[in-house]
């Protein structure tokens, strides 16, 4: 949340390891949202009804400027309740305590409600001299989010219906409501309901460990939201992030107008080894979050203020790549860099025919890999790569055609990230909404040691990777510009920048 000057992250937190358990609401705070200083635990379990866990929940302002946090508790016997917490003294800028009201909890789970399937209140909105808030729950492998009705913030109704509801989806997680420009980039309040707007739905899918949205109508007469025609809930749907990215929060932040998502990079294979190398899950770089003009979909974008961390900036333009070349970009701090790439394709002749049952992006992306060549493409980034290439990951276009159009693939390839056996390394990939008139293809990528996000079409797909190279670290580190297609690619225009640390207290 965004208040009085202040951001604060609250965020899934043992203190006693980067392993599942003891999670209390860790809290830090900033003012650019790149520079952050940790304070002590906002909520941890105390009562009956948290002592198992104080689980994930949101934050609003009310009115009169106060703000609150819903949160789930869990109790002994594994029972989740919704809780409220609030700041014991207001006139700290940090917020440092917060407590809990001796009227907690406030929503219980109801008859035919799943009494251990039922968490992470959202941000609540208000209509009609209501309070709104979504909880996330499962039926019978039905992901429902439930919405519950309050005129003080204290007595909650739950409605008749579900919010929404999709079949063979299991948990909802994380549920998260909020509307979007139909015309603007600028974010807009929870409540703010007007006639140019969508709303947007995003769930994070227990059984997949990814996140997912739709963009809809929320029929406000009703209480329900539908979702586009062209929208779809559930496993084939939109993802904010198609690689290591889930239970993600947006917030609107009103000092700049936008609505800022941030999300986990998750790992869900962890060992105690891991742990010991440091390898946890940690978040990713806050983004700004808007509506395409295409009206299909949403775009992400680093937040401006992540620029303040540039160095040195190297450029190049009008390089061409040929068929098994790759070209170093010198200069910069390869382990830690800011890359911003257009590329140039001369020709889409050679541009291979896409199959229809190519629908499972990640399955193409894992069948026709950086080292498969085609027509146009595979051409992009090798990062976090070994001076030899024994080690990368490799981030890259394939374009396709069909007899209607042009179909763009995007992968983050880390199959050949490390050496070392038995970890992690998968290839992820998301197709790119984009139209190929001009013949370019735009690609950026923030290499943070261990962490590549990458966003191509200028937002529209986005991908993280987690990867753990065992020669590719630190100086040792290479960044490397690469075609392994047909079609020449000219590199229009790069700039990469090293990055510095941004400061972590």
């Amino acid at each position: 949340m965004y208040y009085n000057g202040i951001y604060h992250i609250f965020y899934q937190y043992n203190p006693k390891g980067a392993v599942w358990g003891n999670i209390v609401w860790g809290h830090s705070v900033s003012k650019d949202l790149i520079n952050w200083k940790e304070l002590e635990p906002a909520i941890c379990p105390s009562k009956h009804f948290d002592i198992d866990g104080a689980w994930s929940g949101s934050t609003t302002i009310l009115p009169s400027n106060k703000p609150i946090i819903l949160y789930t508790g869990v109790d002994s016997n594994g029972i989740q309740t919704q809780n409220y917490a609030v700041p014991a003294n207001l006139s700290d800028p940090y917020l440092r305590k917060w407590i809990k009201p001796g009227n907690n909890p406030l929503i219980d789970p109801e008859n035919g409600v799943n009494a251990t399937a039922f968490r992470d209140p959202s941000t609540a909105w208000w209509l009609n001299g209501r309070w709104r808030v979504l909880v996330g729950s499962e039926r019978n492998s039905r992901g429902i989010a439930y919405l519950y009705r309050s005129r003080d913030f204290i007595h909650w109704t739950k409605a008749k219906h579900p919010f929404h509801s999709a079949p063979n989806t299991g948990m909802w997680e994380c549920p998260d409501f909020y509307p979007v420009s139909l015309s603007s980039k600028e974010g807009l309040d929870p409540s703010y309901m007007g006639k140019h707007v969508k709303h947007v739905l995003k769930v994070s899918l227990d059984d997949a460990r990814y996140d997912y949205y739709t963009l809809g109508t929320y029929l406000t007469n009703d209480d329900k939201y539908v979702p586009d025609n062209a929208s779809v809930d559930g496993w084939a749907g939109l993802r904010y992030d198609y690689g290591n990215f889930y239970a993600s929060k947006t917030f609107f932040d009103p000092a700049k107008r936008r609505r800022i998502l941030w999300g986990w990079v998750n790992e869900s294979d962890f060992t105690q080894d891991d742990v010991k190398k440091g390898w946890a899950g940690i978040q990713a770089i806050p983004r700004i979050v808007w509506l395409d003009t295409n009206q299909r979909q949403l775009k992400q974008w680093p937040v401006e203020e992540l620029n303040t961390l540039r160095g040195e900036i190297v450029k190049m333009s009008h390089q061409k790549l040929k068929k098994g070349h790759h070209i170093e970009i010198q200069g910069i701090t390869a382990a830690q860099a800011d890359i911003d790439v257009t590329f140039y394709i001369p020709s889409l002749d050679k541009t291979e025919e896409f199959n229809p049952s190519w629908e499972d992006a990640q399955r193409l992306c894992a069948n026709k890999g950086s080292k498969v060549e085609g027509g146009v493409g595979p051409f992009g980034l090798l990062t976090l790569a070994s001076k030899n290439l024994e080690e990368y990951t490799a981030v890259f276009f394939r374009v396709f055609k069909t007899s209607k159009k042009h179909v763009v693939l995007l992968c983050s390839d880390a199959r050949s990230s490390s050496l070392e056996d038995g970890i992690y390394k998968p290839s992820f990939a998301g197709f790119v909404d984009v139209d190929l008139a001009d013949k370019k293809l735009s690609l950026r990528s923030l290499i943070d040691h261990s962490v590549v996000e990458s966003f191509g079409g200028g937002g529209k797909t986005c991908i993280t990777s987690r990867v753990y190279p065992t020669l590719a670290v630190l100086d040792n580190a290479h960044l490397y510009a690469f075609n392994n297609g047909d079609e020449t690619i000219i590199v229009k225009n790069l700039n990469a920048w090293s990055m510095n640390k941004a400061k972590m207290n």
